[in-house]
């Protein structure tokens, strides 16, 4: 079987699929239903499972963009003059993306298991960097790892969100982290 290019109809479908989902997620995390995404493109079921096999196929691809977005911010942010004050700003706009937007935190959440490496190993090498460079500049305690510094990420997402959408909520708690995570 050959990989042919979509005929213009079916990749306009696709397109309406992969916006309704990232829309849904966002709103709605993995737990979505696809009849639910489905709805919202103005396409049928089948349509959904023609293109996407899986919820988990349809998720990986309506994150994947997000993720290589900030990916390629965080590599950007590497070669910075002050990487201190790069990994908080950076932190702090992960973690703000994070409590809006509820497929941000379930794909952190998966680890590198379930989705390509892309989705989450790239973002972890990514941060790491910033990570070592805000070390070495004595802006962030030494013993913290990468996988730390994930399951804090991880940890604040899982608390806005049982918590719901209090803004100050969310501005107090990464005040508290980011104090946590500055060196001695």
């Amino acid at each position: 079987m050959t990989n042919r290019p979509l005929r213009a109809d079916a990749r306009r479908n696709r397109e309406r699929v992969l916006a309704a989902a990232q829309e849904a997620f966002a709103a709605e995390g993995i737990s979505v239903p696809l009849d639910e995404i489905a709805r919202r493109a103005g396409v049928g079921a089948g349509t959904v499972y023609r293109h996407f096999p899986t919820k988990e196929a349809l998720f990986e691809a309506a994150i994947l963009d997000q993720v290589e977005k900030i990916t390629a911010h965080a590599r950007e942010l590497t070669g910075a003059e002050d990487p201190g004050a790069v990994f908080f700003e950076f932190l702090e706009r992960l973690v703000l993306g994070g409590s809006l937007k509820r497929d941000l935190a379930d794909a952190l959440r998966t680890g590198g298991g379930e989705y390509p490496r892309t989705v989450s190993d790239d973002l972890k090498e990514a941060l790491g960097i910033l990570l070592s460079r805000a070390q070495q500049a004595g802006a962030v305690r030494p013993e913290i790892t990468v996988d730390d510094l994930l399951a804090i990420i991880k940890g604040v997402f899982l608390a806005v969100h049982e918590a719901g959408a209090d803004p100050g909520l969310r501005d107090r708690t990464f005040a508290v982290i980011a104090d946590g995570l500055r060196a001695r």
